[in-house]
């Protein structure tokens, strides 16, 4: 159970945006980043909110965040993981549009009325960072580019940033995805692949990444383990042909090529190893294929139009006149 706990009482007027800001031990920066972004709504003449999702502090951001006016607040009993703060702070989300950030005063959260026009036309606005910060970069920057390159391969598009935890999406867009959201930091890479694989539009704008406040809560191994296999899952989830068919279509030539050489060496006699390497190649391919069939068939039949259905469902300036 998670209790919604408003600061301030909640104003039913229309909301243009909703800020949602994950907190775990923050205490040191949290109500500057939410000072920041007040003065961004100011600036940037946005009707928005800012729901800030505690996941179980224990530093007492807890109690500091509740005396911050002019957010909404929910807490969580315990760490649950920034994805599912900041699902849950999405699913109370009554803007037309939603941002992801961080409290960390790692993202420019002075940028987000930039972020929020750079989504028109658009599904959604991932911020792309200048250079990787943190620990072990040495490992990590490398690790993540071999985990980009591999979804950029399965959904067939550039990706500047996969885990970029800065982006703005639009809420009706984004509530269809909300629930294959992992525990963890790979729900940011989930978003974005979720909305390349179904045909929704994404771009990015480039942005300069700032040094953390305070301490990270990103393992590398772990962490990477799972981005990594984060990908993989969605991309049987949505596309399993290009996880299985290139692997089996490797080993089905690797046995046509062997049961050639066998002909010839061994007096048309065809080796175990070949026939192995055939039976693997075919149940490789055949299970491919069969989890293809099996995403078909329970692909969701009606989906919410992307930005680029929408404008051209628009009348033009001829068609109006």
């Amino acid at each position: 159970m998670t209790s919604q706990t408003p600061s301030v009482p909640v104003d039913n007027s229309v909301v243009d945006v909703s800020v949602i800001l994950p907190v775990y031990n923050e205490s040191g920066h949290v109500e500057a980043e939410v000072e920041r972004i007040l003065a961004a709504f100011t600036r940037g003449g946005l009707r928005g909110e800012i729901i800030v999702v505690d996941d179980g502090s224990t530093d007492g951001s807890s109690d500091l965040i509740d005396r911050i006016p002019g957010i909404r607040v929910i807490h969580l009993p315990i760490n649950r993981g920034t994805g599912v703060a900041r699902r849950v702070g999405s699913e109370a989300a009554r803007g037309e549009v939603v941002v992801w950030t961080d409290a960390d005063l790692t993202y420019p959260n002075d940028l987000i009325p930039e972020l929020v026009a750079a989504l028109d036309g658009k599904d959604q606005v991932v911020g792309a960072r200048d250079h990787e910060r943190g620990t072990l970069r040495v490992l990590r920057t490398p690790a993540k580019w071999l985990i980009r390159r591999l979804a950029q391969f399965l959904v067939r598009t550039p990706i500047p940033d996969l885990n970029s935890g800065f982006r703005a999406f639009r809420r009706d867009v984004g509530a269809q995805f909300l629930n294959q959201l992992p525990t963890g930091f790979s729900c940011v890479t989930t978003m974005t692949m979720s909305f390349l694989a179904n045909g929704y539009t994404v771009g990015y704008m480039p942005i300069e990444y700032g040094k953390r406040a305070g301490r990270s809560k990103f393992h590398w191994w772990s962490d990477t383990r799972r981005y990594l296999l984060q990908v993989v899952r969605m991309m049987i989830s949505y596309e399993p042909l290009r996880v299985f068919l290139p692997p089996g279509l490797v080993l089905l030539a690797a046995a046509v090529g062997k049961g050639i050489f066998d002909v010839f060496d061994k007096d048309f006699r065809i080796g175990t190893n070949t026939i192995v390497l055939l039976l693997m190649a075919t149940q490789i391919i055949v299970l491919g294929l069969v989890a293809d069939l099996i995403v078909r068939v329970n692909r969701r039949v009606v989906m919410v139009p992307s930005a680029v259905s929408r404008a051209s469902d628009q009348p033009s300036a001829s068609e109006a006149n």
